[in-house]
C-alpha cells in the first residue's frame, strides 16, 4: 500500500500508524504533495502549494516524535485561500491580492499549527468567496474529481475537491451562505458550518461579517468533529466569537439515533429541487426512520424570501468590507495613474473581477440614501423572521433535514451569463446562515450519472454534537462517504 492511501484511513487509525512509526509524517507529506502536484493540472484545487515549509514541519514532528495524546499531529491539511497564513501567499483568489503575503496567522491556523497539523497549501475558491462554483477565481476554475467537466461547487470548491480526491486528509473552508455545505454535497464528502461565533473569524478575509463562519471538510463526520473541536472557542481578537464552552464533539457519536426528532421542511422539497436529489434524500430519511428516528413534516414559511434577503444583506456587508482594498495600503495598484481618484477607481476596476464588482455595486446601492429603508432594513426584518422560524421548529425537534443543494454538480460554463441561476444554487443553505445555526452536508448517495448528492442536517445553536451523532450514524448505514471519485472525462483515476 502506498503512503498516499493512508489518507483514506480514519483519523484514529492514521494517528496510531504515525505514533507506531509505521508511517512517518515526512513520508505522508511527501505522498500527499506528490498527489497534489500530479492532480493539479486536472483539478486546479490549489492556488499555492506549501511544499518546502510543509516538508520541514513534517521533519520537525518526526524528530520530536508524534505525541500519542495529540490526534492531529502529523496530519496533512489545507486552508481555503481567504484564511491568512503568515509568510504564505493569501490571495482570496483575486487579482487585487494576488501577491499578498500576510505577516500573521489566522486564529484557526495558530490553533491547528499548535496541534501539529501540516499545512500543505492554500486552496482555490471563488474570488473573495463570492460564487457557487469556484468559476470566479482569478486563478482559473477548479474541476470536480467525480467529473472533470463539472464544477466542484463554491465558494470553497478547492478545499472540497482536494479532500474528495484524497490530496489532503482535511481542509478548512468558510461558509457565508452555503460555501462549505454545497461543495461538500457536490464532492461527496462531509462538510460542516458551525454555529456563528463558535470559531474565531480573526484572520478570515471578510465577505459578509454577520454570516461568515470557518468550518471543516473531511471524509468522515468523526474526523471533522475532532478538527472542529481544535479550532473552536472564544478568541479575544474576535468580538463576535462566543464564550460558550466547547464540548467534545465526538462524545455523542455511536449513541445511535433512536428517538431523535427530525423536522423535514416541505419547502426543502418544493419546486426547483431536482427529482434525483429528492429521491436520494428521501431514501436517506427512510433509513433514519428505520433506525428509530421520528420524522415530522413541517413548514419554514419565510425561507422563500431567503435568497433575495441574503443577497441584499451580504452584498451590503461586502461593499463595506471590501472598501479596504483601494490600491493604497496593500495589494494591486494600477499603473500610470494620474491622481488619487485614478488610484482608487482604476485599482479597484482592474483588481476586482465581475462578480465581486456586481456585489459591491448591489450592496452600495442597498445602503445608499433613499434605498436603505426600502432594501436593507426590509431584508434585515426578513432575516429575523427566518431566524424565528428556525427557533420555533428546533425548540421541538433535534434536527432539520433536507437536501443540501437543489441539484448535483453542473457543467463548467453553463451559467456564465446567468448570475441569478447561480445565486439560486444556495437556496437551501442560506437560511442556516441567516439564523446563525450549525449545519452540515452528509453524503447521501449518487444520481444516475454517478454524481454525489448531499443531505443537509441543521441543529440548534451550539448543538453541533447532534449533527455529528446523526451524520456518523448515517455514514455507518451506507458508507457513501468512502466512495472514491472517478475522475470521469479525465482518465486520471
Amino acid at each position: 500500500m502506498s503512503n498516499s492511501d493512508y489518507l483514506n484511513y480514519d483519523l484514529q487509525t492514521l494517528h496510531q500508524l504515525l505514533v507506531d512509526k509505521k508511517v512517518t509524517a515526512v513520508a505522508l507529506t511527501e505522498a500527499a504533495l506528490a498527489k497534489i502536484n500530479a492532480e493539479q493540472p486536472a483539478l486546479n484545487a490549489f492556488i499555492t502549494i506549501n511544499q518546502k515549509k510543509a516538508l520541514a514541519r513534517a521533519a520537525e514532528l518526526d524528530a520530536e516524535g508524534i505525541d500519542p495524546d495529540d490526534l492531529l499531529a502529523g496530519i496533512p491539511i489545507a486552508y481555503k485561500d481567504n484564511i491568512v497564513t503568515n509568510g504564505i501567499r493569501t490571495t482570496a483568489a483575486s487579482h487585487i491580492l494576488d501577491n499578498f503575503n500576510p505577516v500573521y496567522d489566522a486564529t484557526v491556523v495558530e490553533k491547528l499549527d499548535a496541534a501539529g497539523t501540516i499545512n500543505l497549501g492554500k486552496t482555490n475558491m471563488d474570488e473573495f468567496a463570492m460564487g457557487s462554483s469556484t468559476e470566479t477565481s482569478h486563478f482559473g476554475v477548479t474541476h470536480n474529481p467525480w467529473d472533470l467537466e463539472r464544477v466542484p461547487g463554491g465558494s470553497s470548491g478547492g478545499s472540497a475537491a482536494a479532500v474528495a480526491a484524497g490530496e489532503v486528509f482535511a481542509a478548512l473552508g468558510s461558509d457565508t451562505g452555503g460555501s462549505i455545505r454545497q461543495p461538500a454535497a457536490y464532492n461527496g464528502i462531509f462538510g460542516i458550518k458551525p454555529t456563528y461565533g463558535r470559531v474565531s473569524r480573526w484572520g478570515l478575509i471578510a465577505f459578509g461579517s454577520s454570516f461568515d463562519q470557518i468550518g471543516v471538510f473531511t471524509r468522515r463526520a468523526q474526523d471533522a468533529a475532532v478538527l472542529l473541536g481544535a479550532i473552536s472557542g472564544h478568541d479575544a481578537k474576535d468580538s463576535t466569537s462566543s464564550e460558550q464552552a466547547v464540548p467534545d464533539f465526538t462524545a455523542a457519536i455511536g449513541q445511535g439515533i433512536k428517538g431523535l426528532k427530525i423536522a423535514v421542511p416541505d419547502e426543502f422539497f418544493g419546486e426547483g429541487i431536482a427529482e434525483d436529489v429528492k429521491a436520494q434524500v428521501e431514501k436517506g430519511l427512510q433509513q433514519l426512520a428505520d433506525q428509530g428516528a421520528i420524522i415530522d413534516h413541517v413548514q419554514l414559511p419565510h425561507t422563500k424570501y431567503a435568497v433575495p434577503a441574503y443577497y441584499v444583506l451580504a452584498s451590503s456587508e461586502a461593499s463595506s468590507n471590501l472598501q479596504r482594498f483601494d490600491g493604497i495600503r496593500y495589494g494591486f495598484r494600477a499603473a500610470d495613474v494620474k491622481n488619487l481618484d485614478d488610484v482608487y477607481v482604476r485599482s479597484r476596476s482592474e483588481g476586482f473581477g465581475p462578480e465581486v464588482k456586481r456585489r459591491i455595486m448591489l450592496g452600495t446601492f442597498a445602503l445608499s440614501s433613499g434605498y436603505y429603508d426600502a432594501y436593507f432594513n426590509k431584508a434585515a426584518a426578513v432575516r429575523t423572521l427566518i431566524k424565528q422560524d428556525f427557533e420555533k421548529i428546533l425548540a421541538t425537534h433535534d434536527l432539520i433535514i433536507g437536501p443540501t443543494a437543489p441539484d448535483t454538480a453542473f457543467k463548467i460554463g453553463v451559467n456564465d451569463d446567468d448570475p441569478i441561476t447561480l445565486y439560486m444554487k444556495d437556496i437551501l443553505t442560506i437560511s442556516a446562515n441567516m439564523a446563525g445555526v450549525p449545519a452540515a452536508s452528509v453524503p447521501a448517495g449518487f444520481n444516475a450519472e454517478g454524481l454525489p448528492v448531499g443531505m443537509q442536517m441543521i441543529a440548534k445553536r451550539f448543538d453541533e454534537s447532534t449533527i455529528f451523532r446523526a451524520a456518523a450514524a448515517f455514514e455507518e448505514l451506507n458508507h457513501y462517504n468512502l466512495e472514491t471519485p472517478t475522475f470521469k472525462n479525465g482518465g486520471n483515476a
